[in-house]
This record gives C-alpha cells, sequence and structure tokens, in this order.
C-alpha cells in the first residue's frame, strides 16, 4: 500500500483515554500541520501506528533523515508555516543534526519529534540511544525532553509557538517510547507564554522616527535587506517594497533576502557579498546611510570588517536583540519584527516635514549607473553548435525558459559556483520563492529542499540547479521524489569538479586540485531512469534550449545533465578578507594574482 493512502477515517475523541501518541496527532492537528517529513524506527513506531489511524496528516517516507529535515525547511520557507520532521531516536536523531543547524542558521521554525528509549532506559547506553537533547542543543533554538505524560501535549504546543516566534528556527522534542505507548492527557493550545521566552517584536518608535530622519537627510542612502524581512511575512515584503519606491533609494539584498523585492525592479542592485554585483558591492562601500533590514552582516557579505561601509551611518533592524552589534557597530539599532519596523518607517516618512536632498540622490544614482554600465555579470559564449556550454549560459537559459513557461516556480539549490550563479542570474520577483543553504553553506540541501518545496505546492514549477557533487550527497532523495511522483525538475551543472573549492585552490593554493575532480561519476541519465525519472543530457550549445525545453514540458521528474566547462569560475568576487571595493571582476584579474590577506584566507 503507498503510504499516502495508507490511512483510515478516524479521530480519537478527547473524552475516551488516550495514548501519548495519539494526544501527539491531535496536538498537530491544533496546530495545523498537514505533512510531516520522516523515517520509522522502533522508538517512533507508536507514533508511526497512530499516523495510520488517521486521515488529517500526511507522511512523506524519505530516504535518510537529513532530507527530511532539508524538506520540512523548504517547505516551511515556502508557505510561511512550520515545517515538521519525525524520526527515530539515536542515528535517526543524529542524522538530523545536519539540517537542524542549517535550519538554525537560516532562521527556519522547523519542529522535530525524536523518538527516544523509555525514560527508565535512558543513561544505560540501551540500544539506540543517544542524547539527544545534549548534541541538540547548539544546533537548536531550543529543545525538550519530555518525561511525564502530562508534559507532552503543553512541551509540544509550546515547541510551534517557539519555532515560529521571534526569530524563527529550529526546536527539537525527545519523545521516550514509554510517553507514547503510554496515556497521557490532552490539552489544548494555550496563549499563556512561557515566562523565560517573551520575543520583542514591537520596535521603539524613537529609534525608527531617529532612522528615517537620518534616511531624509542622506546623499548616498542604500537598503540593504535580508531573510528576516522574508521571515516577516509577505505583508512586510509588500511594504518594504513600498518603502523603497516612496525614498527612491537603491536596495541590495543578501543571499537569503532575495526575493523580498523584486529582482526585476529598476531600484534593485543585486545581491551583495562575496559574489555579489559590482554596483551593489560598491554601493554599500561608498553609501552614507545604509538601512540594514532582517540581515545580520554574515562574513560573506560584510568581507573585512573593518572596511565594510567605512563612511556610513548606519541603522540595523533586527528581531533579535543578540544580533545588534555583535560584528559590525551601528549608531541606531532597532529591535523588533521587521515588517511592523518597515510599516512604523512608512508612517515616520509621512510623518516627518523634512525634504530629502533629490539632487543628492539623483548624483547618487548618476554613480550607480555608471558601476551598472560595467555589466559585471558578463561572460563569453562561443554560440557555434558545437561550442562547449558555459555554466552562466545554462542557468541563465533555464531561467529565461523556466519563466517562458508562466508557471509559478520555486527554486532550490546546493551550494557552490552553480549556487552562486543562480542567485546572479535568477529574478526572483516574490519572497519565498528561493530556497538555498546560506549560512551553514550545505551540501545536499537543493534536492530534499525541492522535495519539501514540491509537496507544498504540487501544481508549481520546482527546480533544484545543482553541482554533480552537492546532488551526490542526498542523490538517495530520488527515491522519495518517484513514491510520491513529485514532477520536480533536476538541473545538474556538471563540471567533474567540486567548483568553488577548485576555484580557491586557484586562488589560495597555485591551482593544486587536491581532491577536487571526480573523475567517476554516475551516468545520470540511467541513474534518473533507474529511479523512474526521465533522463536528459546537453553536451554542447546546440543541445542546450532544446532539452531544457523538453525537461521542464516533461510532465513528471527529471534529472537534466548539463555538461559544462570545467574551468570556469564564478565572477565578480571579493577575495576573502578583502573590502567591497576591492572585488575581482574576472579571470584577467585573478591570474594577475588577487592578494588575499593570512587573515582573509582564515575565512574561506
Amino acid at each position: 500500500m503507498n503510504a499516502t493512502t495508507q490511512t483510515i477515517a478516524t479521530q480519537p475523541d478527547a473524552s475516551t483515554t488516550l495514548t501519548g501518541a495519539e494526544v501527539l496527532m491531535k496536538v498537530l492537528v491544533d496546530q495545523g500541520v498537514e505533512v510531516v517529513f520522516g523515517y520509522p524506527g522502533g522508538a517512533v513506531l507508536p507514533i508511526y501506528d497512530a499516523l495510520f489511524q488517521q486521515d488529517r496528516i500526511r507522511h512523506i517516507l524519505v530516504r535518510h533523515e537529513q532530507a527530511a529535515v532539508h524538506a520540512a525547511e523548504a517547505y516551511a520557507r515556502s508557505t510561511g508555516r512550520v515545517g515538521v520532521v519525525l524520526v527515530t531516536s539515536g542515528p535517526g536523531a543524529t542524522n538530523a543534526v545536519t539540517g537542524l543547524l542549517d535550519a538554525l542558521m537560516d532562521s527556519v521554525p522547523v519542529v522535530c519529534l525524536t523518538g527516544q528509549v523509555p525514560v527508565s532506559l535512558i543513561g544505560n547506553d540501551a540500544f539506540q540511544e543517544a542524547d539527544t537533547t545534549g548534541i541538540t542543543r547548539p544546533a537548536t533554538k531550543y529543545n525538550y525532553l519530555v518525561k511525564r505524560p502530562e508534559e507532552l501535549a503543553p512541551v509540544v504546543n509550546e515547541a510551534f509557538e517557539i519555532a515560529r516566534s521571534g526569530r524563527p528556527g529550529p526546536v527539537v522534542v525527545d519523545l521516550p517510547k514509554n510517553i507514547t505507548v503510554g496515556p497521557a492527557p490532552y490539552a489544548p493550545p494555550s496563549r499563556t507564554p512561557r515566562a523565560s521566552y517573551q520575543p520583542r517584536t514591537e520596535p521603539d518608535r524613537k529609534a525608527v522616527a531617529r532612522a528615517v530622519a537620518a534616511m531624509k537627510s542622506a546623499k548616498r542612502p542604500l537598503f540593504y535587506v535580508g531573510g528576516g524581512v522574508i521571515n516577516a511575512g509577505k505583508e512586510a515584503c509588500a511594504d518594504l517594497t513600498r518603502l523603497i519606491h516612496m525614498t527612491g533609494f537603491p536596495c541590495t539584498a543578501t543571499l537569503m533576502g532575495l526575493g523580498a523585492f523584486p529582482g526585476s525592479d529598476k531600484q534593485f542592485l543585486g545581491m551583495l557579498g562575496m559574489h555579489g554585483t559590482y554596483e551593489a558591492n560598491l554601493a554599500t562601500h561608498d553609501c552614507d546611510v545604509l538601512i540594514a533590514l532582517g540581515s545580520r552582516f554574515d562574513d560573506r557579505v560584510t568581507g573585512r570588517v573593518d572596511a565594510f561601509s567605512p563612511h556610513s551611518f548606519k541603522i540595523h533592524a533586527d528581531i533579535d536583540p543578540s544580533q545588534i552589534n555583535k560584528i559590525i557597530r551601528v549608531d541606531v539599532p532597532i529591535v523588533g519584527d521587521a515588517g511592523r519596523i518597515i510599516a512604523m518607517m512608512i508612517e515616520e516618512w509621512e510623518a516627518q516635514t523634512a525634504k530629502p536632498d533629490t539632487k543628492a540622490l539623483e548624483t547618487w544614482w548618476s554613480r550607480i549607473k555608471a558601476w551598472k554600465a560595467l555589466d559585471c555579470l558578463r561572460f563569453t559564449q562561443d554560440k557555434s553548435a558545437d561550442a562547449i556550454i558555459k555554466p552562466q549560459q545554462a542557468i541563465k537559459r533555464i531561467y529565461e525558459l523556466a519563466v517562458e513557461t508562466g508557471r509559478e516556480t520555486f527554486v532550490s539549490t546546493e551550494v557552490g559556483q552553480h549556487q552562486m550563479w543562480a542567485a546572479q542570474f535568477f529574478k526572483f520577483e516574490s519572497p519565498n520563492h528561493w530556497l538555498t543553504s546560506g549560512g551553514l553553506g550545505t551540501m545536499g540541501y537543493g534536492l530534499p529542499a525541492a522535495v519539501g518545496a514540491q509537496v507544498a505546492h504540487p501544481d508549481a514549477l520546482v527546480i533544484d540547479i545543482s553541482g554533480e557533487a552537492s546532488a551526490l550527497m542526498n542523490i538517495q532523495e530520488l527515491g522519495t521524489i518517484a513514491q510520491y511522483r513529485l514532477p520536480v525538475k533536476i538541473f545538474l551543472i556538471n563540471n567533474h569538479y567540486m567548483g568553488m573549492v577548485r576555484q580557491w585552490q586557484e586562488l589560495l593554493h597555485g591551482s593544486r586540485y587536491s581532491e577536487s575532480y571526480s573523475d567517476a561519476l554516475p551516468d545520470f541519465v540511467k541513474l534518473a531512469d533507474s529511479f523512474h525519472a526521465k533522463g536528459f543530457r546537453a553536451t554542447k550549445m546546440s543541445e542546450l534550449d532544446d532539452t531544457i525545453r523538453a525537461a521542464l514540458e516533461h510532465d513528471g521528474a527529471a534529472v537534466i545533465d548539463i555538461c559544462v566547462a570545467e574551468g570556469e569560475n564564478c565572477f565578480p568576487m571579493i577575495p576573502s578578507g578583502a573590502a567591497h571595493n576591492e572585488m575581482i571582476l574576472g579571470p584577467e584579474q585573478e591570474e594577475k594574482g588577487a592578494e588575499i590577506t593570512d587573515e582573509g584566507k582564515m575565512l574561506v
């Protein structure tokens, strides 16, 4: 029987005695959970039995617990809801740790339910016992070990509240088997907040007013937008667009902030940071007022901290007070929900009578347009039929042909050069459609993330842009895609190298490509076939467009092996440890020898 159909339409009556597993099902339903990503094992069999006996929650059987978390992350990020994971004790829980840390770094709301040995056996080195709360403490926003039946419902309800509120993040609930097997009382969700957890969402009006006063006096302003704005919701993103249009200021975004502001808008400068655009990075370096919204000054953005936007008056809005002045000292800190802060900025912009310096702003835009005219993402593609495909050309055409379909499109990526090219060449017009591992940089993220996005949006076009090395990290999830008939399109940008590793080996280690080349790869077309998907391959320019179109038009899952130039590097780039105005724009500058300090080498 297919896992999607093995349900019976029964719900336990609250008046009857419920097992802990049955209580758990009721609480998940209370929390609006419709999908759980997981993998069964001995410690969670009572929960799987309770799942079998209900028809409200769908379970997606993944092939590896790490993939369960990535799928739940993408489900959460593409819907704005909490992603839910269910794994067993011991190795089931430890396999989930990479995903949990990934969710923590990127502020993704996930509740991970882990099985545990019975309370009486904890500490006895029982079969598949692991100190799950101890192991996951640094990888989660919060975690619990439920030791008494009456704790079960309140703890799970509280886990959802903590995961989704404040700065979102992953929460683990460790469930000993005796808790889920034995009787437990049911309790409905409570709005009573935990005394020790009081996220501050309402911003200080005076701080916002001071920030807007600085914005009105700016001569070279710049908005710098991060994923916190997307986490604040679609209304926050709509208000952000309104605010930026009201001010006329330029805007740049972090990797995680792509989509918060329309990518094709004339006021958008593209991504900033290590592989950001020339105009975004130069504007960051030269601006006089920097308005950082929902971003955390990641080292991939700041480069050399002491040279980061050295002459600007800095405004930093973040819901996490621990991020304020953590990396970059700022002039106006604002703690609160990004949506509330942006809405309040709009009110203040309209209320304050001071007029912005429009002449200075025109001059600032003239400088920016001169930087844009450099066309920093340009590349040279031989258009002859037998020409080798450049990876930039492949990704550019995937984007353009996906747009031609007119379908709502979600894009996940693995990690590496292809990830940066996707960030450079795709234009995300709305939030929640770009799914990538930013903080942890997890190879193997994209394929299971595509699973989560396709489950959440069954009628949408879901694309995974991948390198061949990253894809192999979680390639077993092709089995999940086959089982649930998910029409995911997996584009492999295949250069036989761990491309970003190779690029850094050129810069830092004299082009000694130590273990970054994959000499033996599977035949991805045959691999697709073995997982009941359709395989495609393009090896030269004349095949590229037709192959992409055929894959996009295919009714089911597809793996598209695009063989690209092996030695192509990703530009522009800021050498690690350098300032934003010290970018390398192309291979010519790289060959002359990019100057990378010893401190910078440590940051790779």
